[in-house]
């Protein structure tokens, strides 16, 4: 099966990973401990049977699969558990540190902290049992466990591989990074397919079915991934038969591909777009004024109605309807362009200037043309006042990073795919600490979100969350624009492919007739 992929990948260590498309990838090499459920955000078993947590939440106990090799013929064990995860905790150099998102904002600090996560470490250590038996103890409870042990960056990767090919050289030379040979030629997991070839010049990579010990039996042969970033150039790909699947389809062709004989399937809605704010560029943006303009000049109802897909709602804060954390209970900033103006009069702002950054060269499941959203936004900005300075960069080739590591924007087009069902992976994960995407540093948000994540999973978590929500809303770090419904099409042939709205999808269940 060749499926188009509407972006590049980064590389192929999960740990420095935070993209959809680079996961997509990752996801069919390699397995963590507990799994989604096909087609929804429940949990299975995945390199471990079962698990438990103790009742302060501190420690985690995983009975192992037995009988499972890493892609390099070495035993899957407690051992290679414990490695993985000692791995992340002791990490040195901020370059590294820097590019480990998910385990900066999960596990909040490091052994050592060199690189932007800054906190105290919830990981204390791990502990082999036995072969089949790995206990995991943290310094304190985390409302995000055990969800999130389903996140692609704590795959269980070959101690020997990651050894054998220093997996940890992670190098930075001014705005770019480098990353060793391990990352790019020799990803090595336990899942139904195995690392064969990136080909960087013609944009693909391929995977083969794995034999030796994989946790599930592919039914494919060979799956290629071939890189097509702009999206009617994906669906001629299609309709030529060059490709069998693409994602993120344009919501207009959802009708034709139809007609033609695809299968559109719908995920449900499990993300955000947002127009992110940079305070600690220009000063004008510290004042919550100038940010509550903003929200209130983007006609966000025509955008939802004009861009996306049926299905699709505005968003009024940044945790979807789905998951439990939402209400309806937080401040709301409907189009109001003279409130806009006003607000900006207020604050001296008038006639303010600001760098947009959006990304090139990919389409995300929350923003299916970037350069579409871009102009809607900048559009509805200029009618308030605002003097636009568009930046526009590939998504993979300095866009992630100038907004994430470098911040050199003021506002910039984002968004997020939850990776499980908390409301911790959204507001936690954009709002938690200190960032340079955003520029603020508010202790007092800090610590209810942190008192948030740690309030054990029930109806407490959610009110919690809640309150976070009304606060996050007043103080307005972003604006939450809307929560798309994304779709994914395969041709007619394809059978067994089934929509996560994770965007999990796991091909080793599809066949090609």
């Amino acid at each position: 099966m060749v499926f188009g992929a509407a972006g590049n990948p980064k590389t192929f260590d999960p740990l420095f990973n935070d993209d959809g498309e680079t996961f997509r990838i990752i996801r069919q090499m390699m397995d963590t401990l507990i799994m989604n459920k096909p087609g929804t955000a429940d949990l299975e078993p995945g390199l471990a049977e079962k698990w438990e947590g103790s009742n302060d939440g501190k420690t985690w106990t995983f009975s192992l699969k037995k009988g499972v090799k890493f892609h390099d013929g070495t035993a899957f064990n407690a051992e290679a558990v414990c490695f993985n995860f000692n791995r992340m905790f002791n990490m040195k150099g901020a370059a590294a540190q820097s590019q480990m998102i998910y385990y900066g904002d999960v596990f909040e600090g490091f052994a050592k902290n060199e690189g932007d996560a800054g906190g105290d470490p919830v990981y204390k250590d791990c502990q082999a049992k036995d072969e089949a038996t790995a206990v995991l103890n943290l310094n304190k409870n985390k409302g995000a466990f055990p969800a999130a042990f389903t996140l692609p960056s704590f795959s269980i990767q070959s101690p020997d591989a990651l050894k054998k090919y220093n997996a940890d050289a992670v190098t930075q030379s001014g705005d770019s990074f480098s990353y060793p040979e391990y990352a790019t030629a020799h990803p090595t997991g336990t899942g139904p397919f195995k690392f064969d070839s990136w080909d960087q010049a013609k944009g693909e990579i391929t995977l083969s079915k794995a034999t030796d010990g994989p946790t599930q039996t592919a039914k494919l042969d060979k799956l290629i991934f071939k890189v097509i970033p702009d999206e009617n150039a994906r669906k001629q790909a299609l309709k030529a038969g060059d490709i069998q699947g693409y994602d993120y389809p344009s919501p207009a062709d959802y009708g034709l591909l139809r007609n033609d004989g695809e299968q559109v399937l719908i995920r449900p809605s499990f993300n955000i777009l947002y127009m992110g704010i940079n305070q600690s560029g220009n000063p004008k943006l510290k004042d919550v004024k100038v940010r509550q303009a903003l929200a209130y000049g983007i006609n966000r109802e025509q955008f939802v109605k004009s861009k996306l897909s049926e299905g699709s709602e505005v968003a009024t804060e940044f945790v979807p309807k789905a998951i439990s954390g939402y209400t309806d209970d937080v401040t709301k900033y409907p189009y109001d362009p003279e409130k806009a103006k006003s607000l900006l009069r207020e604050a001296g702002a008038e006639g303010l200037t600001l760098k947009f950054y959006y990304p090139t060269e990919v389409t995300r499941p929350y923003m299916p043309n970037p350069a579409d959203t871009y102009t809607s936004i900048s559009e509805d900005l200029k009618k308030i006042g605002i003097n636009i300075e568009p930046v526009a960069k590939p998504w993979n080739g300095g866009y992630k990073d100038d907004v994430q590591k470098f911040g050199k924007h003021d506002l910039h087009l984002l968004g997020w795919t939850g990776d499980y069902n908390d409301a911790g992976n959204f507001v936690g994960t954009f709002f938690g600490r200190e960032k340079k995407e955003f520029g603020f540093n508010n202790a007092e948000l800090f610590s209810a979100l942190g008192a948030a994540d740690a309030t054990p999973a029930g109806e407490e978590h959610a009110k919690a969350y809640q309150g976070v929500n009304k606060q996050i809303m007043d103080f307005m770090p972003a604006v939450p624009i809307a929560f798309p419904t994304p779709a994914i099409v395969v041709g007619p042939k394809v059978k067994g492919l089934v929509a996560s709205p994770l965007t999990d999808e796991r091909f080793y269940t599809v066949t090609v007739n």
